[in-house]
């Protein structure tokens, strides 16, 4: 088989459902992928560029708006699931502290939960914050992937090593897959997809002429 385009043909995208601290978790009957990391990571550019879409999903200038679970409903068979952004210090404790719970509640009471992104700075070591999130994620009995983002703004030469940082500081296992990608250039989002699929078992191998245009 020629090389091919692994990702599934987005034919319709759909913001569904947003909840807030108060509100209920909804109980969905499609599988949802959920998108984990603190303020001004880079989730919404990375959801936007698995999408193909220029600005579904809101990106801001401002850390910490991004206040509620956001779920797109792609082709009416999965969700998106868009967790607050956590950790921005210009939010009062008390916020920070409910979306901690409001996350940690998501990830408790979803029966159809499948796989979890959770988006480190390939810049930096990750925070506290990070390694908190990480390892609630590992204690509601899932093993989180973790996508690095903004690779574009180092050097290639010093990518492994903050690729090794990460996991180090994470204390993630050798079996923890980290995918470096860039929202610019979009390097690493084929990987995504592939984990996706693998995990929905929905997509198939399209060559890029009968596939979406790559963007």
């Amino acid at each position: 088989m020629g090389r091919g385009t692994v990702r599934m043909k987005i034919k319709s995208v759909a913001l569904e459902t947003v909840i807030g601290i108060t509100s209920r978790i909804p109980v969905n009957a499609l599988p949802e992928i959920a998108f984990a990391g603190k303020s001004n990571v880079g989730k919404s550019s990375l959801i936007n560029a698995l999408l193909n879409r220029k600005a579904l999903a809101r990106t801001s200038s401002q850390p910490g708006k991004t206040q509620t679970i956001n779920f797109y409903n792609i082709n009416e068979s999965l969700y998106f699931v868009d967790l607050p952004g956590y950790g921005y210090a210009k939010v009062s404790q008390e916020i920070r502290e409910k979306w901690g719970r409001m996350i940690e509640r998501y990830l408790k009471e979803s029966k159809v939960l499948k796989l979890v992104f959770l988006l480190i700075d390939i810049r930096h070591a990750p925070s506290e914050n990070d390694k908190i999130m990480y390892d609630w994620i590992l204690y509601q009995g899932y093993q989180p992937v973790i996508i690095a983002t903004k690779l574009d703004k180092i050097k290639r030469s010093g990518k492994e090593k903050q690729i090794k940082l990460i996991r180090e500081s994470l204390g993630a296992t050798k079996e923890t897959v980290i995918v470096p990608f860039s929202a610019e250039t979009k390097q690493g989002r084929e990987e995504i997809w592939k984990l996706i699929c693998r995990n929905l078992g929905e997509c198939r191998e399209e060559g890029t002429a009968q596939g979406e245009k790559e963007g």
